[in-house]
Parts: structure tokens; sequence; C-alpha cells
């Protein structure tokens, strides 16, 4: 068996939890490869509304391993509260989620240096979540993070209080209030013994040996592939690899071990925070987008910004990925525009392109558009592939063809059953 995976094709925020809890019943194990509490990936069913931050997506379906795998950073007080979150819905996370020995724990003073650090650039800043998830991932790469697996370790405070006593000293260059912390780091090391009641484990070998005997594997990313470290928009990005090459590092898994790899877009763009965005309105469409779309991010509560969907950055998306189906999200968003526009080109310094280049800065980069009719009707209660209206298959097909590749499923609302099946080998 391989591993199939799972990522969001534009600046996050795409729907990726939605569709996982849609393919869940036709894997045994969901594993997070990357990123941290700054998730936010959102469920709909039977009446219910989650948000899901660091847990996989697949904790509400029965008999499926659920596993926070090595390349993930976790904040043991958001953790808790997430469990304790489900808990309150009658599931036992104990009986089906553990977590790997190699994540990263998330400190409080990751948090105070994340605050620090964006505060002192300014007018500069990236829009980070201050979730404490950069900081975190500077320790990992400097050889300095504590993990999971130390947790129950004798020498666990005192790596802790080494670690802390670091951060103290940059925050005292920052000259940054740290008045909050004793309080702070009470509850963490609270909420970090609760995390000892759960699993821990070898991911990488667990994995492997699920995979050798013929186990169903999806690997769920976070964020989006214009977020990734090396290949997003820097340096508006996260600080983990999004692109499918983190499913290799975050879970252990050899590349010649990936099947499928599902691309979840948006019919249209959004993004939180700073950064490029080619195709962003300012206008009264980009005000109904985020009106209809209830654009606000799962994490934040930030209001994302709107624009029509950009194909020279969906295209490059799916070559560093290597997709092999597509997952379009809300399309019943669109559903209130007359016309749609599709970016199909930049003029980038002042020459025609097709292709994402280094810097797609404002002040380099203009997107050049197709028009296609919409499609005027509510799409939230169809059903079936065949009441679709002819406009929106025409607005696929158009996209299948500029990006080569098929869509495989039309979600026409947040819910679990408001998903349109195009490859009944998914359904």
């Amino acid at each position: 068996m391989k591993v199939d995976v799972l990522l969001g094709l534009q600046w996050g925020d795409e729907g990726k939890g939605k569709i996982v809890d849609v393919l869940t019943p036709k894997y045994d194990i969901i594993a997070r490869f990357q990123g941290g509490p700054n998730a936010g990936h959102t469920l709909e069913f039977n009446g219910i509304k989650h948000v899901l931050h660091t847990i996989p997506s697949g904790i509400f379906r029965e008999n499926t391993l659920n596993i926070v795998g090595n390349g993930v950073v976790i904040d043991p007080v958001i953790f808790k509260k997430e469990i304790n979150a489900l808990a309150e819905l009658g599931v036992d996370v104990k009986s089906n989620l553990v977590l790997s020995k190699k994540a990263h724990l998330i400190l409080p003073t990751h948090r105070l240096l994340d605050a620090a650090s964006e505060k002192a650039k300014g007018k500069e800043k990236i829009g980070s979540t201050l979730k404490g998830i950069g900081p975190t991932y500077m320790d990992k790469t400097g050889r300095n993070g504590l993990r999971i697996g130390d947790i129950s370790e004798v020498y666990f405070l005192e790596k802790y209080k080494t670690l802390k006593q670091k951060h103290l000293s940059l925050l005292a260059q920052f000259e940054f209030d740290t008045s909050e912390l004793d309080a702070m780091e009470k509850t963490w090391l609270a909420a970090a013994e609760e995390l000892k009641k759960l699993k821990h484990i070898d991911s990488e070998h667990e994995l492997n040996n699920a995979m050798k005997t013929g186990k169903a594997v999806l690997a769920e990313g976070a964020q989006g592939s214009l977020l990734d470290i090396d290949f997003g928009s820097y340096p508006f990005v996260t600080s983990s690899n999004t692109v499918c090459a983190g499913a290799c590092t975050g879970l252990g898994i050899a590349p010649n071990r990936i099947g499928e790899v599902f691309g979840i877009f948006k019919a249209y763009c959004t993004r939180v925070g700073s950064g490029p965005f080619p195709t962003e309105l300012f206008d009264d469409d980009g005000e109904l987008m985020q009106k209809e779309g209830n654009e606000f991010g799962a994490t934040t509560g930030r209001p994302r910004r709107c624009g029509w969907i950009d194909l020279p950055a969906l295209k490059y998306a799916c070559m560093i990925n290597g997709v092999t189906k597509l997952i379009m999200m809300k399309a019943d968003v669109l559903s209130c525009f007359d016309n749609i526009k599709v970016c199909t080109h930049y003029n980038y310094k002042g020459e025609e392109i097709s292709h994402f280049p280094y810097d797609v800065a404002e002040s380099l980069v203009s997107p050049i558009y197709e028009e296609l009719p919409g499609w005027k009707q509510d799409l939230t209660g169809i059903t079936d592939l065949d009441n679709l209206p002819i406009q929106l298959i025409s607005y696929v097909e158009f996209l299948e063809k500029e990006l080569e590749l098929p869509i495989t499923i039309i979600s026409v609302g947040p819910n679990r059953s408001q998903t349109i099946h195009r490859d009944k080998a998914l359904a």
C-alpha cells in the first residue's frame, strides 16, 4: 500500500478538514504531517460544527487511527482544550489518537517570542497567528527543541528550564513584557502532564508497518502550498513545508511510497494576513465573496482577503506537489455572481506570462482575466451531479483543461453531505 496525501493548493483555508472527514471511511489511518495550532480545520455534520487545530480530521470516524506526526508542533494547552471539546461531543480520543514522540512542543515563551518578533517588525509584520509556531520550528532547526518523547523523561523539567532561560534572554533584548509568563507556565505544565495520558509512538515505524500490512493511510496537510517556507510567497509564509514533500519528512515516509495526491482549492482565492495576492479584490465583488463565503479565519477570526481564482499560482502548486486529483471547494459561494473571472496569465514587468514568478508583489504583477458566465443558482441543496447547472460544469471543465488534471469532487456547502462526487471511486 502507498500513502495518499491531501493538501491545500492556495494560501490555506481551502476546506481540507471537511474533505478529510469525507474521505476517512476509505482509510485506516489519518496522519497530520506539519504545522500546529495555527491550522483551523472545520467539520460540519449531523448538526455539529467543530474546528480542529492540531488533531487530525479523521477523529470523528470510529475505527480510524489518528496520528500527529513528527513534523507537527504541539501546544499542550491548546491540545488539551481540543481533547476536552471532543469529549463533550462524546469522542474518546484515547482510543484512536496517538502522538509521535518526535513532534516538537510549543512552550509559553515561544508564544511570547512570536508576539515580540511580530511587534518589532511594525508595518513589515507577516501576519503571524501568534501561536508560537515560528519560534518552535526555529528551536527545532537550532537543535534546542523539546519533544513529546521528552515529557516522560526525568530530565524534562531541567531541559524545559534551560530552554526557557534562553528565551527570556531574547525577550529581554526585545524589552517585551513577560509578566504573564508565570500563569502561562503553570497552565502549560499541567497540560503537558495530561499529554502523558495519550499514547506516544515511533510514528515512522507505525506508518511503515501499517503499509506493509495493507492498511490505507491518508496524510493530512495544514495551511496551503503558497505558504510553504521554500516555495510560498516568502517571507509571508508559514514555518514548515506544506507541500507534498513535507509528508515524507513529517511522517517518515519514503518518496516512492506516495500514492494519490489530492489537491484542494477554492473556486476563488482567499488569504489571511499580509503578503502578495495578485487577484485580490478591493471592490463590491470582494466584499460579496467575503460575506457569502463567511471568510473569517477559523483559528484567528480575522477577515480573509478575497479574489478571483488564480491559475498561474494553481498550476504552480499542482506542479510542485505532483497533484493527481483536484477537489474544488465553495462552488456555492460564486452563485451570487452574474459572471466569473479567471486569472489565466499575469502581466509581469510588462510581459505576459503564465507561470508563478519569484516575486508576485503588486508592483510587479497584475492579473489578466478571462470571463465566464455564472450559474446564479443555489447549489447547497443539490446532491446529484446531473443536477448541477451547465454553467458550473463549463467552469469546471475550463479549469480542468487549463490545469490538465481532473476535478474529482465539487463541494457545494460546508456540511459533510454537501459533496458532489465526479469520481465514483471516492464516493
